[in-house]
């Protein structure tokens, strides 16, 4: 998505360090901090939505799993970009449509009904969070559910153009394949060059799913609504995020900049592990439902 920069090199000395302080923060520690900062920015990335079957990017090292998703440059440049994109998207696509919240969603709905997370901001495409309950969300890279036409703007909803896609490759229904990120699929089809892909039904125009693809720009007015919720928070809380994209990560340094307070719950390295003053490395759903119980009773 969008911003794609590179991680920050540490030293294994410093990477050592990090990861021992991370080992000696606990909920008690978390809880304390949500006390002295009660009003969160919550950001959430990929990390979040394992649990509800949505397979994450990275590895524990914020390394890629498999090959980086396609670009907005590469979709744009050709039909044989959009025939693999289509084809991989119809098959994992239904793994997202079906996906239901997980309890690190639902915790989080709960910690916005007490107040404590004005606005919660997520990296994710998936809808999992409004789905649990949260009503103040900004949805940095988009939708999945959501496809516009790049010629006329008409908006399709992408139950619907999984209808057409269906229709139109009857041989590719019957095809399994490992989901991946975000409706995608680890698909390699031999007959890719006969795959049809869908059309705006309105113009006949080129379809592109709402989400921000890597190398497309995240919408200024996102960036400058997350930024508004920043400016009125007392701290940071980054979930499931390993934030090697920039597009999330830049709130951590402008937090900084602030002089507000970051805090992770995240298994495995964050690109802004130098910048954090506390660090959880536990799975969100148990860290998170464990913190909206203990504050529900303060």
């Amino acid at each position: 998505m969008s911003d794609l920069r590179s991680a920050p090199v540490e030293s294994s000395q410093a990477l050592e360090a990090l990861e021992a302080v991370s080992a000696s923060h606990t909920l008690d520690d978390l809880h304390d901090f949500v006390q002295r900062y009660p009003r969160l920015f919550v950001l959430t990335g990929a990390g979040i939505s394992t649990d509800s079957g949505i397979p994450g990017y990275r590895d524990d090292n914020g390394e890629w799993k498999r090959s980086p998703p396609i670009t907005l440059q590469e979709f744009l440049g050709g039909d044989a970009m959009r025939r693999r994109y289509w084809a991989r998207s119809m098959v994992g696509w239904p793994v997202v449509a079906q996906a239901q919240p997980n309890a690190a969603h639902t915790a989080l709905a709960r910690l916005e009904a007490a107040g404590h997370v004005p606005t919660l901001v997520t990296q994710n495409v998936d809808g999992l969070h409004q789905r649990a309950g949260s009503r103040q969300v900004i949805e940095l890279h988009g939708g999945i559910d959501g496809v516009i036409c790049l010629d006329c703007g008409t908006q399709h909803s992408r139950a619907s153009i999984q209808q057409t896609l269906e229709a139109d490759n009857p041989a590719l229904r019957s095809v399994t394949a490992e989901a991946a990120a975000d409706g995608d699929a680890h698909l390699e089809w031999h007959a890719l060059e006969t795959f049809r892909v869908p059309a705006c039904a309105n113009c006949g125009g080129l379809l592109k799913p709402a989400v921000v693809f890597f190398g497309e720009s995240v919408p200024r007015e996102r960036v400058e609504a997350a930024s508004h919720a920043l400016d009125a928070a007392d701290a940071v809380l980054v979930v499931g995020s390993s934030l090697m994209v920039y597009s999330g990560y830049r709130f951590c340094v402008w937090a900084q900049k602030q002089r507000k307070p970051i805090a992770a719950i995240n298994l495995g390295r964050t690109r802004a592990d130098p910048l954090l003053s506390l660090k959880i490395a536990a799975p969100c759903a148990d860290m998170l439902t464990a913190l909206a119980g203990r504050l529900a009773v303060d």
